[in-house]
Order: structure tokens, then C-alpha cells, then sequence
């Protein structure tokens, strides 16, 4: 008796998040030459096979947003010896960049903190309905890649903690490549997911992102389950110390709320998240040392 397989198709989908806050100090680099980086990464990794999906958003402090793909691709001129994909991806990410940043309310007070933990909530949820569409026979690897030059945000430390123990259960690779500074809560979430973390380093006499594309097509265009047989720089050193909730600074100890989870660097009687009120700890008692017994000398 005869059996029809189905052959396994694999899918490949890639997010890449490209922070475009205007209080980062390479704004500028970031929308002209980091937005042409991101652009070849996106057709390189569109390229090595039909499978392959892409998606790129932009994250500010104020939102973030879908720019590729959109639910109504706008009509744009094709042009003579270009893929008409390539072509489509770098024209709609040019626009709907151009729009975000003339769109952005600089009426407000400007705010330091992206929301990325916002836009990788959409990512995921993004994947999920990739999922929930894919047919039979497919199987989806999904990963998402953060392009970034701002600070660390300590505000956000429950909500990337919820995003990256998400990501680990759904298999979802997370990438971070840091532009300017050093990035303790996402260098987490790229351990715990078994993603790369890069922070570009910064030649002397040189520009700045001089080599973004060769750090982007060499560290994180490769697939993961390729990347083992590469030569890659070595994985830095994850600090896991949790970020209070009252100064957003990272501790070695603290006081954790039995409720709610949130931690303290000191104790307070009322939680500040969940508004739980607790007793004063109880001094600790005291260990009383005990006297050495004198012993008289062996005539």
C-alpha cells in the first residue's frame, strides 16, 4: 500500500527592530547609514532561499510600529535590473520611516527610554499569528534581531522578562546589536533564548558604524543552527542581577514583594506595584559569643 509524505517545508522569518529614538547620540548614522545596513541585511536574508520572510519594525519612545510588510503595499515604480521584492521592502521601509519621524510629536517631553519591550511584544504576537496561518507541512523559525543605540531601561524589567521567557517557550531566537552602550537586560534575553548579543565596537580614527553591515551579515544573518560551526566572537559575560523597582538600579540583594514579585533594594512597608501593606521585619536576634574557659597550665 502506497503512502503519500509530505515533505517538511522550512521557514525561515526574521524581525528586525530598528530604534529610531531622536535622544540617541547616532540618530543620525542610525537613519541614514544604519537604515541602509538594515535594508541589505533584509534583502540578504530574503535571497538565501525563496522560504525565507522578513519583517522590520521602528520603535521611538513614544510607539512603534509595523514597516515591513503592510496590510496594503503601496505602488511603487519598478526599476530596471532590481528585484521587484528588493525594491518593494526598501521603498515602503523609506516611507513609512519618513512619515514616523515627521509624524512624531516633539511637543512632548522628550523621553531617553525606547519602548523596545513594546515592540518586541508585537513581534511575538506577530509570530503567533504566523503560527496559527502557516499550513500543513511547514515548520517556522522565527528569531528577531534589535538594532539599538539607547540606554538600558530598568523601567521596562518585568516587561522584558515576561517577552523573554515568552520567546524561550516559543523557540524564538532573540539577537541584540547594541550601537553605543552596554545592555545588561538584553544581554539576558539573548542567553536565555541561545541568541547573539554584539556591541559594536568603536575603531579609533574611524566613523562611527564603520563596519555595521560586515558585523550584521557575519554575526547574525547566519541561521542558527549554523552559527555553532562558525567563528564568532567569544559570549560575554551575562550579569543576571535583578533591577529594583523603587531607583531602577541593578542589586545583588533585595526585598521581594510576596504578591506581586516586584523587588526593592529596601525594605518599605507598602509594595508601590500592587499597594500590599507588610509588617516591620523582625530584628534578628543576636548569637551571644562564648567565653573562652580559661585553663590552667599542667604543672
Amino acid at each position: 500500500m502506497e503512502t503519500d509524505l509530505v515533505a517538511e517545508i522550512d521557514k525561515s522569518l526574521c524581525i528586525v527592530i530598528l530604534d529610531i529614538n531622536p535622544m540617541q547620540k547616532l540618530v543620525k548614522q542610525i537613519l541614514t547609514q544604519c537604515l541602509d545596513s538594515t535594508i541589505v541585511f533584509s534583502n540578504a536574508h530574503l535571497m538565501q532561499t525563496p522560504n525565507n520572510h522578513i519583517g522590520i519594525m521602528a520603535c521611538h519612545s513614544q510607539g512603534a510600529q509595523f514597516l515591513y510588510p503592510k496590510d496594503k503595499m503601496p505602488e511603487i515604480r519598478q526599476f530596471d535590473g532590481q528585484y521587484e521584492k528588493f525594491t518593494q521592502l526598501e521603498r515602503t521601509v523609506r516611507q513609512e520611516i519618513h512619515k514616523m519621524v515627521c509624524d512624531m510629536s516633539m511637543d512632548r517631553s522628550c523621553n531617553e527610554e525606547s519602548l523596545i519591550s513594546g515592540a518586541l511584544s508585537m513581534a511575538l504576537c506577530y509570530i503567533t499569528r504566523m503560527e496559527r496561518e502557516k499550513i500543513a507541512g511547514e515548520k517556522l523559525h522565527s528569531r528577531i534581531l534589535v538594532i539599538t543605540a539607547s540606554h538600558d531601561s530598568a523601567t521596562q524589567y518585568m516587561n522584558y522578562m515576561n517577552i523573554f521567557f515568552t520567546s524561550q517557550k516559543m523557540g524564538v531566537i532573540l539577537d541584540v546589536c547594541s550601537l553605543d552602550h552596554e545592555l545588561t537586560l538584553l544581554q539576558q534575553g539573548c542567553d536565555l533564548t541561545g541568541g547573539n548579543y554584539l556591541r559594536v565596537p568603536q575603531q579609533n580614527g574611524q566613523p562611527p558604524l564603520a563596519g555595521l553591515l560586515q558585523y550584521l551579515l557575519w554575526i547574525f544573518l547566519p541561521d542558527p543552527s549554523v552559527r555553532s560551526k562558525l567563528v564568532l566572537p567569544p559570549p560575554v559575560k551575562v550579569d543576571y542581577r535583578a533591577a529594583c523597582f523603587c531607583h531602577q538600579v541593578l542589586v545583588d540583594t533585595g526585598f521581594v514583594c510576596s504578591v506581586c514579585l516586584s523587588i526593592f533594594c529596601k525594605f518599605s512597608p507598602l509594595c508601590t506595584t500592587c499597594h500590599t501593606i507588610f509588617k516591620n521585619p523582625a530584628p534578628i536576634p543576636m548569637k551571644l559569643k562564648k567565653k573562652k574557659r580559661s585553663v590552667d597550665p599542667v604543672p
